[in-house]
């Protein structure tokens, strides 16, 4: 099996293809900006990080749009951080426009309302640990509702459509696990989320729809 992680120049993703080849080691993982080397993949890894203005423009310049949309029609496809926001219509993070293969918009954490339970105020962007309540979806198969998953995000996404695998709170109850059909994508880091994040990528590995 042939898993291709999609490079196009934002972030680091070494540690993602590390984790695959950990919980898949009978598999072929290539990090790639070859347009060709998607297509030809069994299963698709769509990771990001960064704006998601230059994560659009990065991933255009190097040919990668129509490999990303036609993987997301027919293969397994995970989204990772960004791989998710970008799935969307819509952005307000420099008012920018989405791949559109999921109904919604990006939104980023309203500033009134980011108080703990105390009432102090929570930074943004949100980084660290949190709790995910979990919609039910093979690839939470093994993972107890309301594990911790590691997060770094400023924008959330907002889905329109009935898409929702998973949701966090942080001063907001916010989606943070969506899925449809092939498509699974998580706001958080799985390849930074110790046991928890490698069992949903060997989820996604051993995925049959």
């Amino acid at each position: 099996m042939k898993i291709a992680v999609i490079d196009y120049g934002m972030g680091n993703l070494r540690s993602v293809s590390k984790a695959l080849e950990h919980v898949a080691p009978a598999c072929e993982v290539a990090v790639t900006s070859n347009p060709a080397a998607v297509e030809a993949a069994d299963r698709v890894v769509f990771p990001g990080q960064g704006a998601m203005p230059d994560c659009m423009r990065e991933m255009q310049s190097r040919g990668l749009r129509p490999a990303v949309l036609a993987a997301a029609r027919d293969k397994p496809f995970l989204g990772i951080c960004i791989g998710l926001q970008m799935l969307f219509e819509a952005s307000e993070e420099g008012a920018v426009e989405g791949l559109g293969i999921l109904p919604g918009r990006v939104r980023r954490f309203p500033r009134e309302r980011m108080l703990d339970s105390g009432g102090r105020r929570l930074k943004v962007p949100h980084m660290g640990w949190n709790e995910v309540q979990q919609a039910p979806h093979v690839l939470w198969s093994g993972i107890p509702d309301a594990s911790r998953f590691y997060f770094v995000h400023s924008f959330y996404a907002e889905p329109a459509g009935e898409v929702v695998a998973g949701q966090s709170e942080y001063g907001i109850r916010f989606t943070c696990a969506v899925a449809r059909d092939n498509i699974f994508a998580v706001q958080f880091h799985p390849e930074k989320s110790q046991a928890h994040g490698l069992r949903l990528l060997a989820n996604f590995v051993n995925w049959k729809r």
